[in-house]
């Protein structure tokens, strides 16, 4: 889809004399579409948020950019949906590309002053997609969502700059609550612009990453005392704790009479995570993707591109502009926030927008809609076509059909009575996808300590990044291929091909996301030619998390891919993040299968960082 531009004009002639609104954009880290009490929830109260949705409009069918963290960010920013975004995978620190152009760098083309404050996820430190080069005069939290992780964490950045919390070792333990430090910053901010334009966006953490928050936050009090476990009981604070933030902001606009000039968004960043299950909510204690009410659930959650990963709550505020009371059902999604805004304030959105305007919606006019709406993740790929939504779950599969209006929980797979249907709708797949072009690293090195910020100073046995790939004594890998894998988590870059690349901190990851794949777990490597085979390393992931550490293994040698016979090894392994060497008798082969069988804490998953092999 395409901008169209200046929609304004036609319906808002009042607003060509008025003063350009500013914009304040609270984007909320994964809190799940029926967890704020205006949506519904039973167990967490929000009624700051309550009242912002009641003084606006707020939609039943708004739609994230994506299902994880970074590509959905980059979405928003870009105004393009994820078959064109530079950032579609989960990796962290991925870049955009240094031309590319965001909201903010053209609200500051157009005299805004731009602030964001949180989680960036479009680039890590030392790469081309950091956010002081795309628009923003400063960028107060994360680069990276692994320091995100962290409440802790010894710092965090300004504008690609250290900022020094002390007290703090990571983890959870410290003397500086580092939302706190990045809330009451974009308070300043907001102060400081009260007599321009301003754009601040805030990205904010909570409730995700580890599920930290001050007993003595007002908060807390709240649900200190629920008969939950403690982490449900944390999350929920750290909701009530955000609520409370965007009181704030919405009591300074008014203290700074800027209220009816600024136009307030709140929202989830994709869909929920299905946390704190229990035998009676098997979605999970806050029932983010389960209607609190009806029970009629969404299907999935974050990371699969089914209604539970991509719905969000939604509601904007714009007095005088926006009636107040209003519930609408128009179907939108991220790409269309950057046109939107464009719009609003006399600027133009980049031509390859893929976003049309909601102003029209947002003031009750006649609203355009898109011909279809397009989503990918790794190799997850989703299409809605008004009520229609066709999902590939997973690659080499074929694409589920689903008619949402009479089926919202996408239980009913109608692709094979809808040909038709299906075909328009992988003619708009086809004509959606672009190879991914991702920016660029000039030096990882203040980025990778951003990842390892997460964990501070704090002593602890194996610590991430302990063990470096030691390759001597080993065939050369050069040539090495993967042939064959059972699975891999494509959604978060864990890719089977990781454990040959000589880099320690890649890992292949097998799948978990839409579903878990289960032992045994195992792949195929092809080194290129036959070899005399002795043994083999392996180097299990260096972060600070063993999910997926392999107990028990399994490897065979075969001069072909297809067939192999008796196991050359069978062992287990030991829980360290050093290498470990295993022998074997010498071997004549080409290919090697690894099979784990089990994992050191009875996990359903398989990891490993790198794997080598001796021989001649």
């Amino acid at each position: 889809m395409r901008f169209i531009p200046f929609f304004a004009m036609l319906l808002l002639p009042t607003l060509e004399a008025a003063t350009k609104p500013n914009i304040v954009y609270f984007m909320c880290d994964e809190l799940g579409y029926y967890e704020p009490s205006f949506m519904g929830s039973k167990t967490i109260k929000t009624p700051r948020i309550d009242r912002l949705a009641a003084e606006g409009v707020w939609f039943t069918q708004a739609l994230a950019g994506s299902s994880v963290c970074a590509p959905t960010r980059c979405v928003l920013m870009t105004g393009k949906h994820s078959g064109h975004t530079s950032v579609r995978v989960n990796g962290g620190g991925t870049p955009m590309r240094a031309e590319e152009q965001t909201i903010a760098s053209l609200l500051k083309a157009g005299g805004y002053a731009t602030g964001g404050f949180g989680k960036w996820g479009c680039g890590g430190r030392g790469s081309t997609g950091v956010p002081e080069q795309h628009g923003f005069d400063v960028f107060l939290g994360y680069y990276d969502q692994v320091h995100a992780h962290s409440y802790y964490p010894p710092y965090i950045i300004r504008n690609s700059k250290e900022v020094p919390l002390p007290g703090n070792k990571g983890g959870s333990t410290g003397t500086q609550y580092s939302h706190y430090v990045i809330f009451e910053e974009s308070l300043k901010f907001i102060r400081a612009n009260k007599d321009k334009p301003f754009f601040c966006y805030l990205p904010i953490t909570p409730p995700h990453g580890i599920f930290d928050i001050p007993d003595s936050d007002p908060a807390w009090a709240d649900y200190k005392d629920k008969d939950w476990p403690e982490p449900a009981r944390r999350y929920a604070a750290m909701v009530g704790m955000v609520d409370r933030q965007v009181g704030q902001v919405l009591d300074l606009l008014k203290e700074l009479k800027l209220d009816e000039n600024t136009i307030v968004f709140f929202c989830g960043d994709n869909g929920g995570n299905n946390y704190f299950k229990t035998p009676n909510h098997p979605r999970g204690l806050h029932s983010a993707n389960k209607h609190p009410v009806t029970g009629v659930e969404f299907r999935g959650g974050k990371g699969n591109l089914y209604e539970g990963g991509l719905r969000i709550p939604m509601a904007i505020r714009w007095p005088g502009k926006i009636k107040p009371g209003r519930v609408s059902d128009h179907l939108w999604y991220f790409p269309d926030v950057m046109p939107t805004l464009a719009e609003i304030t006399g600027t133009r959105a980049v031509k390859d927008t893929d976003g049309i305007s909601i102003l029209p919606e947002l003031l009750g006019k006649k609203q355009p809609k898109h011909k279809y709406l397009y989503w990918e993740l790794g190799n997850q790929t989703a299409v809605r076509m008004g009520d229609w939504k066709a999902v590939r779950p997973r690659p080499n599969k074929p694409l589920e059909l689903y008619h949402l209006k009479q089926d919202i929980s996408e239980a009913h797979n109608v692709a094979a009575a809808n040909p038709k249907i299906l075909a328009q709708i992988k003619a708009h797949a086809a004509a959606a996808h672009e190879p991914a072009v991702e920016g660029t690293f000039a030096d990882r090195a203040d980025h990778e300590k951003d990842r390892r910020a997460k964990y501070g100073s704090t002593p602890a046995p194996q610590r991430p990044g302990k063990a470096k790939w030691n390759s001597k004594g080993l065939l050369n890998g050069k040539h090495f291929k993967i042939v064959k894998f059972s699975s891999e988590n494509i959604s978060n870059g864990k890719f089977a091909r990781n454990i040959i690349d000589g880099n320690a901190n890649t890992i292949w990851h097998t799948q978990f996301s839409p579903d878990i794949k289960k032992h045994p777990h195992e792949l195929i490597i092809d080194l290129g030619r036959e070899c005399t085979l002795t043994g083999f390393r392996l180097l299990a992931r260096q972060d600070a998390g063993w999910n997926g550490t392999i107990k028990e293994i399994e490897i065979s040698i075969s001069n072909d891919a297809k067939k192999f016979g008796a196991t050359a090894i069978k062992a287990s392994l030991k829980k360290t993040k050093l290498p470990q060497d295993l022998k074997c008798p010498a071997t004549k082969g080409r290919f090697i299968r690894i099979r784990a069988l089990s994992e050191i804490n009875a996990g359903p998953w398989a990891s490993i960082a790198e794997f080598g092999v001796k021989g001649k």
